[in-house]
């Protein structure tokens, strides 16, 4: 069914920025970012990519559907860990060179390294010293899940 969702073709600007077709601008990888927040909260999951494949399947099943950079494949989240994100709302920013999915989570996080959300430290602003590195504080306190459990590590 993928083969049956249709993307517009990239027009004037007036067209794209304010149009009401989806005309993706992809970069010159294929990938445009996709953001990611939990549907209820508005806390931040995580930020990964998407390619038109993986956006039309994300469109096509209701889930959240990526392309790993790393692996070089389609990444349907969850698929492994159960952790699955439901999409409630996608939207495109005004250029539609960005999407922001709006999920739901199910399961214990969102992160593979077993936090809720992938932004689980912040930077230390208080211990910033010349010459230094800049610190990182977490700002979650505990993970979680397990990830050796769930992906079998």
């Amino acid at each position: 069914m993928t083969d049956t969702i249709q993307f517009a073709e990239r027009g004037e600007k007036q067209q794209v920025e304010q149009g009401l077709e989806l005309a993706p601008k992809f970069d010159s990888q294929g990938l445009l970012p996709a953001i990611t927040t939990d549907f209820e909260s508005g806390e931040l999951l995580m930020v990964a990519y998407m390619n038109e494949e993986a956006l039309k399947k994300t469109i096509e099943v209701g889930e959240a559907v990526y392309y790993s950079r790393s692996r070089q494949e389609l990444w349907h989240k969850g698929k492994t860990s159960g952790h699955v994100q439901k999409v409630k709302e996608i939207r495109v920013d005004c250029d539609q060179d960005a999407i922001w999915l709006r999920v739901e989570q199910i399961g214990a996080g969102a992160c593979h390294v077993g936090y809720n959300s992938c932004f689980f430290r912040s930077v230390d602003r208080d211990s910033v010293a010349a010459d230094q590195p800049v610190s990182l504080k977490m700002a979650e306190s505990e993970k979680t899940f397990d990830p050796d459990k769930v992906y079998k590590k």
